[in-house]
């Protein structure tokens, strides 16, 4: 039976390695870090707080089949996720809904404009900031520019670097106008977080006599590629490679250096039970930070003290910082194109997860994905 070599301990790859390892597969999991889970590691400090040190991470899905999977792995804590934004001082829900609009305006003014936006929009219906914009109703379109500058302007700038109508609107659609009272961030059916951490989950999941760990190991250093064959450690290495990193780096930078956003973290602990009034407060219209994030709130009972975090964007600087987030302009997109023309020249090279997919997917879609190409793989290697 043929060997499976991951490159990345995170979600993507360790879904990937659970579902070949169950399948009866030998599989080596290869990561940089000394630790598993990717971005979504976290621990428990020294007050019971479950701290996430590359920002939060938040688990919903509508699939099923991802919740089921993941399940196996974890007992649940129930978790809506609730965000409010700090607009010219005033804590308004994000996504921008009728009672950021009640609270944001005056009441006359907010009555006609939730009327209106009821008869145009719907009752209960989500619509996308830009497309808002171009209502043919000019009290809408006023009301989605005041929306746009107070929430997705200013916050979009600093986060991504460029303004929302330069990125794609997969981005810009994923905070969405609630002409609602709706006030969770995301109204997915499955809304938990693990009731450990996940980083015992992905450790659970990785826990498998056919999965071989090897972290604090740079791949780079054993595996090549050339003229259309892998090699481990200058043997021709013939099982499958599953690749989660950046895929400019596995390439050797060779069409250049892929645009990523990086993040730069200030961690405080405070001598509170409490900081702010949400677990998530974005700062939309001032600070060079982009929000605030309380760990204590997400899933934690009350502590003698909490844990906070301001989060900073910042442009990603090759062998500097860590890529977060690939940015998603078209430019970009006809970049990464010639990375994976690359990747297709090598039949056992699988490209797996944000990085190597250059695309700005939650985890539920990262599972999901892994679970797609899991399937794609082994019905070749049957034929």
């Amino acid at each position: 039976m043929k060997k499976v070599i991951i490159v990345g301990a995170g979600l993507s790859g360790a879904t990937m390695a659970r579902l070949f390892a169950d399948d009866g597969y030998e599989v080596t999991i290869i990561d940089k870090r000394d630790t598993y889970g990717g971005n979504a590691y976290d621990y428990k400090d020294r007050n019971g707080i479950i701290v996430q040190p590359y920002g939060p991470h938040i688990f919903h899905t509508n699939e099923k089949v991802v919740f089921d999977f993941l399940s196996r792995f974890t007992e649940w804590d129930k978790y809506e996720h609730r965000v409010l934004a700090n607009i010219k001082g005033k804590l308004v829900p994000v996504p921008f809904n009728l009672t950021s609009l009640e609270m944001l305006f005056a009441k006359d003014k907010a009555e006609r404009i939730k009327e209106i936006l009821i008869k145009e929009i719907g009752l209960d219906k989500k619509v996308p900031i830009l497309k808002l914009k171009e209502h043919e109703n000019k009290e809408i379109r006023d009301f989605a520019e005041f929306v746009y500058q107070n929430i997705f302007y200013f916050y979009t700038k600093k986060q991504w670097g460029f303004k929302p109508e330069e990125l794609g609107e997969a981005v810009m659609n994923r905070v969405p106008v609630y002409v609602s009272y709706e006030d969770r961030y995301f109204t997915d059916e499955y809304q938990y977080m693990p009731q450990n951490g996940f980083t015992e989950m992905v450790s659970n999941i990785l826990r498998h006599p056919k999965i071989q760990l090897k972290l604090g190991r740079d791949a780079g250093k054993v595996l090549s590629l050339k003229d259309g064959e892998i090699y481990l450690k200058g043997q021709l290495f013939e099982g499958e490679l599953i690749y989660t990193g950046c895929v400019d780096e596995l390439f050797n930078y060779c069409h250049g250096v892929l645009p990523y956003r990086s993040l730069k973290f200030k961690f405080k602990t405070k001598k509170c039970s409490s900081y702010q009034k949400a677990a998530v407060v974005n700062f939309t219209t001032s600070h060079r930070f982009t929000r605030i994030s309380e760990f204590s709130k997400f899933t934690c009972p009350p502590q003698k003290k909490t844990v906070i975090v301001k989060e900073y964007s910042k442009k990603f600087k090759k062998d500097k910082n860590i890529p977060y987030y690939p940015i998603p302009t078209e430019s970009n997109a006809i970049f990464y194109q010639k990375y994976v023309e690359e990747a297709k020249k090598y039949k056992h090279l699988h490209l797996l997860g944000r990085l190597a997919n250059y695309k700005y997917i939650n985890m539920d879609i990262a599972v999901k994905n892994a679970m797609e190409l899991y399937e794609k793989i082994k019905d070749n290697l049957e034929d």
